[in-house]
């Protein structure tokens, strides 16, 4: 029996849907070999193919994080570079996840990525994400506490309150 493509499973449906995002995972899951085609349709042209890799990618970090370390110098040199937002919001959980297993060199990049979507990105939920993954990292980084702090003061102020609280939220935790 041939397995069906992932790509073709992700496919079709409400784009605001899973699709059949958990059957991918659970195939995933089973057969760890198929890891790579999954990730692999990042590469889709298609956004919601990679909405839907990315909630699968998530849902892995969740179950089984160890078996992602092998992509993280992927995450931060091909995810980092999509121009789509729920890979970014995905990185941030992914790098809040992942940082047991990484590097100094991989930290040092992730944080880099973080921080310029922090102080870029528009996207309310890479916003939130980058936040909290940020805030965590910082309570035991003093150069990080000191970057993230006034960032934080600017966003108390967002028109979007899920952004507004959030950030009130944070800055009470690392005051």
């Amino acid at each position: 029996m041939i397995a069906e493509p992932f790509e073709t499973m992700l496919t079709g449906g409400h784009p605001n849907s899973l699709g059949r995002t958990i059957e991918v995972v659970d195939i995933v899951m089973a057969r760890p070999e198929r890891l790579e085609e999954l990730y692999a349709c990042y590469q889709s042209d298609d956004e919601v193919v990679r909405m839907r890799v990315s909630n699968g990618i998530k849902r892995i970090s969740r179950a089984e994080p160890e078996r992602l370390v092998p992509y993280i110098d992927r995450f931060l040199s091909e995810i980092t570079a999509l121009d789509q937002a729920s890979a970014q919001w995905t990185l941030a959980e992914l790098f809040a996840t992942l940082r047991p297993w990484m590097t100094a060199d991989q930290q040092a990049a992730a944080e880099k990525h973080l921080k310029h979507n922090l102080a870029y990105h528009q996207d309310w939920i890479v916003i939130n994400q980058t936040m909290q993954t940020l805030a965590d990292w910082a309570q035991d980084d003093p150069e990080l506490h000191a970057w993230l702090l006034p960032h934080l003061h600017r966003l108390s102020g967002d028109r979007r309150k899920s952004i507004a609280g959030r950030a009130r939220k944070l800055i009470n935790v690392l005051e």
